[in-house]
C-alpha cells in the first residue's frame, strides 16, 4: 500500500483500535525502524512488519503511543502531523550540527521513546492530559538532559 492510499483510506484516529504494518523503504529510511502515517506502521524490513502484525512489542507500543496523540490533538491526523512538524522544525534551526536531535527533542517522540516499554501506558491515557503537552513546555537544554539521563540518545 502506497502513502496516497494509506490517506485515502484513513480513518480518524479514535476509529482506528490496532495499525497493520507494511514494508516501504522509500518512507522508512535507513536508520529507522518504523513510522507510523494515517494509521499504519510503515516498516523498511518484512521481518519487522510481520513481528508487528503477529505480537505487542516495545516497538508497536511506540507506534501506537503515537496513535494516542493524534486521538489527542483534536482526532485529527493532519493537525497532529502539522504539529509534529512544527516541533521537528523548531528543533533543526535551534542545532543543525546534531543529525537526529530535532528527532529525539520533538515532544511527541519524547513521550514515545520515554514509555515505550511501559506496556500498560496505552491504557492509563487519559485523552487530553498526554505527557507530550507537559514536555512541550521544558526548555531544549531540559529534554536534551533527559532524554541522555534516560539513555534514549
Amino acid at each position: 500500500m502506497n502513502l496516497l492510499t494509506a490517506i485515502v483510506k484513513s480513518k480518524r484516529p479514535s476509529r482506528i483500535k490496532d495499525m497493520p504494518a507494511s514494508v516501504n523503504s522509500f518512507l522508512c529510511r535507513k536508520g529507522y525502524s518504523g513510522i507510523t502515517l494515517f494509521g499504519r506502521i510503515f516498516t523498511n524490513e518484512q521481518g519487522i512488519a510481520d513481528s508487528l502484525n503477529g505480537k505487542y512489542s516495545v516497538m508497536k507500543n511506540h507506534e501506537m503511543i503515537h496513535l494516542r496523540q493524534a486521538q489527542s490533538t483534536g482526532n485529527n491526523w493532519f493537525v497532529y502531523y502539522t504539529l509534529y512538524g512544527f516541533f521537528w522544525l523548531k528543533g533543526i534551526c535551534l542545532n543543525r550540527r546534531r543529525k537526529n536531535l530535532a528527532y529525539y527533542l520533538n515532544p511527541f517522540e519524547m513521550e514515545a521513546y520515554l514509555n515505550e516499554h511501559d506496556m500498560h501506558y496505552l491504557e492509563q491515557f487519559e485523552k487530553g492530559a498526554t505527557g507530550w503537552r507537559q514536555l512541550r513546555k521544558m526548555s531544549y537544554p531540559q529534554r536534551y538532559r533527559l532524554m541522555k539521563r534516560l539513555g534514549v540518545m
